[in-house]
């Protein structure tokens, strides 16, 4: 058992915004990550980025011993059309996803996949938390000087909306933290309803770690 019999939080993900994000629950956690393709057979953008969390929390739940752990996997797809847009791969392709978003409404999903050890087994809580995102038609040299910052080039649709990119958003609609990388509300919810749930336990699900 962890010490104090307490439980153990570990956050699948190097994301420095995810990491930012799940430390405003003050909630002690480790980061630790293996390495993997963030590729799926799944078309729809839901699925896809529900497919790529679950295997994220799935190579590392195997790794570790048999205590009761619970680790938090995340991904962010943006998606226009039906049309995923991932991390671009080079700033001549991020400048082209981001002349495809411009003036239009697109969806930025990101899927939630909590795995926990419980009853000798890992057990798995998931969620895909949609936001709308409205794009203005973007202006040449806000969008060349946001390429050329190199900030596109880890970010699923080629932008991050906390920093330089706002200049490009007209308006959000739902979770603004889900466009970050992390619906973080939504993660407390899950923690708070379904994990004391199924654990038999009673709240806050912060005292548990």
């Amino acid at each position: 058992m962890p010490a104090n019999n307490k439980w153990k939080l570990i956050l699948a993900s190097a994301s420095p915004r995810r990491k930012e994000l799940l430390g405003h629950t003050h909630v002690p956690f480790t980061i630790e990550t293996i390495a993997t393709d963030e590729a799926s057979d799944e078309t729809n953008p839901c699925s896809f980025a529900l497919a790529v969390a679950r295997y994220k929390g799935h190579v590392l739940c195997v790794t570790l011993p048999e205590i009761p752990t619970v680790v938090v996997s995340a991904d962010t797809v943006v998606a226009l059309n039906g049309k995923i847009y991932g991390k671009p791969r080079d700033r001549d392709e991020a400048r082209k996803f981001l002349t495809d978003l411009a003036g239009k409404t697109h969806q930025v999903h990101t899927a939630v996949c909590v795995h926990y050890w419980h009853q000798e087994k890992w057990k798995r809580l998931e969620h895909v938390e949609t936001t709308e995102v409205d794009f203005q038609p973007l202006n040449p040299r806000l969008l060349e000087d946001y390429v050329l910052s190199g900030d596109s080039l880890d970010k699923a649709g080629a932008y991050g909306i906390q920093g330089q990119a706002l200049t490009f958003i007209h308006q959000v609609r739902g979770c603004y933290a889900n466009v970050v990388g992390f619906p973080l509300a939504r993660f407390c919810s899950m923690m708070e309803q379904d994990f004391l749930k199924q654990i038999g336990e009673q709240g806050p699900w912060q005292n548990l770690f």
